[in-house]
């Protein structure tokens, strides 16, 4: 009794920092087992209004504890889209989208689908960093929501979906855009004409088009001219060859000539 007193007495010293009383909740009851076994309703209940409160750890362990001891309740369905929830709120983006995953795969036919394959692309939306990074997620993201606009085209997060996928393609083209540009400062004008083409070929309304109409206009000058300074580089090449070839000549010739003249002068 003296232990419990004491832990509960630093529960409500630390009662204002919520992620202070997830973090001594799961310990205490880690230690010590909940003092009462809660039953499927009341975890339910718990955990939604952890999860109103903002208190996701302490919400996702009132789900898990429901998947983990009553697997069979009617409530254990609802409790895996939630626990999924939860971690998606904890920024936990890739235990989340593994969960929606698993939620998919178990229920293919259950009418949350079409939110679940959503959250799904949302998972790896959110981990979209920087458009100088790769962009596996941008391209994950915009196939998950594809496949929910084809799926289920009159859903309502198919609406919303469809303006994800815009996003993502608007990451993709600025990436292409980074891309090009980091291969014209590198004076690679060529691989660069050839980002700047691949976004007037494949995102032609994304924003970029004309700043990549004018860079393939520069790099198709830039590479006229690396073509025309070749061109004199081998002509000067071939100049200076032939030269070299006519001394050579002229040197044999006045060889033969010398050999000839001292050939003359022994016979005479």
């Amino acid at each position: 009794m003296l232990r419990l007193g004491t832990v509960l007495a630093l529960l409500l010293v630390l009662s204002n920092g919520c992620v202070v009383i997830d973090s001594l909740t799961g310990t205490f009851n880690r230690l010590f087992g909940d003092v009462e076994e809660r039953t499927p309703p009341e975890l339910m209940l718990q955990g939604q209004e952890y999860l109103d409160e903002g208190r996701y750890l302490a919400a996702s362990e009132a789900f898990q504890q429901i998947k983990d001891r009553y697997p069979y309740s009617r409530y254990a369905l609802k409790a895996e889209l939630l626990l999924a929830d939860a971690m998606f709120l904890r920024e936990e983006y890739n235990t989340a989208y593994e969960l929606y995953d698993e939620f998919e795969r178990l229920h293919p036919r259950n009418p949350d689908i079409p939110y679940v394959i959503f959250r799904k692309g949302e998972c790896h939306l959110e981990q979209v960093s920087t458009i100088d990074r790769d962009q596996s997620h941008t391209h994950a993201a915009k196939d998950e929501f594809e496949r929910l606009v084809k799926r289920f085209p009159n859903d309502r997060y198919a609406k919303v979906a469809r303006k994800k996928i815009r996003k993502c393609l608007i990451y993709l083209a600025e990436y292409e855009l980074y891309v090009g540009h980091f291969y014209f400062g590198k004076g690679n004008f060529r691989a660069a004409k050839g980002r700047y083409e691949y976004i007037i070929e494949n995102y032609p309304d994304m924003g970029q088009y004309h700043e990549a109409l004018e860079y393939i206009r520069v790099c198709r000058e830039k590479l006229a001219e690396e073509q025309a300074e070749r061109r004199e580089e081998i002509e000067e090449a071939e100049r200076e060859k032939a030269e070299e070839e006519a001394a050579r000549a002229a040197a044999r010739a006045v060889e033969e000539a010398e050999k000839a003249e001292k050939a003359a002068e022994g016979g005479s």
